[in-house]
């Protein structure tokens, strides 16, 4: 019983991660394309979407405050480490949880914040400026982006209070460029 609510657990991460990949990579194209065709209508037709820019900004939105959550769950947010790293094991897992409750912390402040102007608008009524939609649909992403980075951030803070990691993943660039460069940048020392 254990192992299939294991495997189920397993199987429903999984999808919610290929939705949230899936979003990131749907948001892009659409965004992309709409510029596309409001250049080409632009600066061959001399004619234009009016609505084209606040879609955009609302897409660009949509995929920041997606990828933020995204960043966090693959390990590609900038960090810096260089204190940390001078910590033993035990030394980089308490610094990993106090920077873990620290980002909860700030992450439910934005998602308490992003819900309150959420439900403003909404009560309020307001449609987009040139998007005839009422804005509470164009900026439902706020609570449920701030969601899904409260998630990712408990999920983070989880793996190193269990000690599956140190501290949290973040992305090496120096580490990254030497592995690409491959041994004939270590060999010219």
């Amino acid at each position: 019983m254990t192992a299939d609510i294991g495997r189920v657990s397993v199987a429903a991460s999984r999808l919610f991660e290929k939705l949230e990949e899936g979003a990131i990579a749907f948001l892009l194209a659409v965004m992309t394309l709409l510029t596309f065709v409001q250049v080409v209508l632009r600066y061959i037709f001399n004619s234009g979407l009016i609505w084209a820019i606040e879609a955009t900004t609302y897409l660009f939105a949509w995929l920041v405050l997606i990828g933020i959550s995204y960043g966090v769950r693959v390990g590609s947010h900038l960090g810096v480490d260089a204190a940390v790293n001078l910590l033993p094991r035990r030394g980089k897992q308490v610094a990993g949880v106090i920077a873990g409750l620290l980002s909860i912390l700030y992450a439910a402040l934005l998602l308490i914040g992003s819900w309150n102007y959420f439900e403003t608008v909404r009560l309020i009524g307001i449609t987009g400026e040139d998007i005839p939609i009422e804005r509470w649909i164009l900026i439902s992403i706020l609570p449920v982006g701030f969601a899904l980075l409260l998630l990712r951030l408990v999920q983070a803070t989880w793996r190193i209070l269990r000690g599956e990691e140190a501290g949290f993943r973040i992305a090496d660039e120096a580490a990254d460029a030497l592995r690409q460069q491959g041994p004939s940048i270590r060999n010219s020392n």
